[in-house]
C-alpha cells in the first residue's frame, strides 16, 4: 500500500472514532440520545473560530470630543450629579467618523458632594445626616457631527441610559 492511502485510511479512521466517542460521551453526560446534526454543527463553528472564519467583530473607535464643557453640563442636568469628572469623558462609536450624523456611546465618572440634614439653622434639636461623597459610572448615548480633530456632541439628543452608584458608605 503506498504511504498516501495510508495517511487518509488513518485520518479516517481517526475521524470516525472520534465521533463515536463524541456521541457516546454526549449520551452519558446528557444522558439524552445526541442530536447529530447540532455536534456537527458545533464542531464545524469550533474549527472556524480557529481559522477565524466566521464574521469579524466590529470595535469601537474612541472618538475625540471638541464641546467637552458643554457635555458635562448636559450631563449633569439629565442625572442630577454635583460634578463630572473631566478626564473620565468618553465617546465612542462603531460607525464610520465620515458619516453625517454619528451615533454615540458616552461614559463617565459623575460625582455627588457631601450633604448634611435637619432643620435650618437645627433650631429644632433634629438630627443632622452626613453623608460621605458617592462616585457613579454614566452611560449614555447622543448624536454627534464629525469635524476637524474630533466629533462635536449634540448636547439635546444626549439620553442617559445607566447611572450606577459605584461607591456608596
Amino acid at each position: 500500500m503506498s504511504r498516501a492511502i495510508k495517511i487518509i485510511l488513518f485520518l479516517i479512521f481517526f475521524a470516525v472514532f472520534f465521533e463515536a466517542g463524541l456521541f457516546a460521551s454526549y449520551t452519558i453526560v446528557t444522558q439524552q440520545p445526541p442530536n447529530p446534526a447540532d455536534l456537527i454543527e458545533m464542531q464545524i463553528n469550533g474549527v472556524s473560530s480557529l481559522f477565524n472564519l466566521g464574521p469579524k467583530i466590529a470595535t469601537q473607535k474612541n472618538l475625540n470630543i471638541l464641546n467637552k464643557n458643554e457635555v458635562v453640563d448636559a450631563l449633569k442636568a439629565k442625572t442630577g450629579v454635583d460634578g463630572i469628572n473631566l478626564q473620565s469623558l468618553t465617546a465612542q462609536t462603531y460607525q464610520s467618523t465620515t458619516d453625517k450624523s454619528i451615533n454615540l456611546n458616552i461614559t463617565a465618572m459623575g460625582y455627588k458632594d457631601s450633604q448634611s440634614g435637619g432643620t435650618v439653622g437645627n433650631s429644632s434639636g433634629g438630627a443632622i445626616t452626613i453623608k460621605s461623597n458617592q462616585t457613579y459610572s454614566i452611560t449614555a448615548t447622543g448624536l454627534a457631527t464629525s469635524k476637524t480633530g474630533g466629533v462635536q456632541i449634540d448636547t439635546n439628543s444626549i439620553v442617559i441610559t445607566s447611572t450606577r452608584v459605584l461607591y456608596n458608605s
